[in-house]
């Protein structure tokens, strides 16, 4: 008797899952994220764009004249413009020198001389919020004019520069405020200092 061989077929086994399909998944999300990194950062500039590169942006006090910054502290425009006040020292019969250091971060150089009546760096007796000069004592700005000197030259792109400050206050423990406003084509904000000399 002829028995023919049956060969049973082999059952179907499901496909190897692909790695295709994973790598692929993977490299969708990273793409995502990518793209939304790039809008946030987008949106950023634009939010920057319709407020002007004259805002200041710091932690803290926010520079104005009700929250003036303190000694040591820098005023950070958003076109990369940043402005320190050190902290006054003595320097004998009752003259007290500090320093405004400009550190230019924005993208060419800047002009930060006087261009028109108004000035870039003016330091008055009193506290920040007293902007009528009116206090129970005076102050002097001895080297106004040297000041002024110092900031005319351009400051070049990554570089700094900074200005000596000299004042004599009528008494110990006086306020002195610095008022800086930094020329800019369209408009950059007033940061007010307000420190205690003696």
């Amino acid at each position: 008797m002829d028995t023919e061989a049956t060969t049973s077929a082999p059952a179907d086994t499901p496909p190897a899952p692909s790695s295709r399909g994973f790598y692929g998944c993977a490299i969708a999300m990273i793409v995502a994220l990518v793209l939304i990194a790039l809008a946030a950062a987008g949106l950023s500039d634009f939010e920057k764009g319709l407020d002007g590169d004259g805002q200041m942006e710091q932690p803290g006090p926010d520079g104005s004249s009700s929250q003036p910054l303190g000694a040591g502290m820098t005023a950070r425009y958003e076109d990369g413009l940043w402005v320190t006040v050190s902290a006054p020292r003595s320097g004998g019969d009752g003259v007290y020198r500090l320093n405004v250091t400009y550190e230019n971060d924005t993208d060419g150089e800047l002009h930060l001389g006087r261009t028109s009546l108004d000035r870039p760096l003016v330091v008055r007796g009193g506290g920040a919020a007293d902007e009528d000069g009116t206090s129970d004592y005076s102050t002097s700005w001895v080297n106004s004019e040297q000041s002024e000197d110092a900031l005319a030259p351009v400051i070049p792109e990554g570089e700094s520069r900074v200005v000596p400050v000299l004042v004599k206050p009528s008494r110990k423990g006086a306020q002195v405020t610095v008022e800086v406003t930094p020329p800019h084509s369209g408009y950059r904000e007033t940061a007010y200092f307000e420190l205690s000399v003696g």
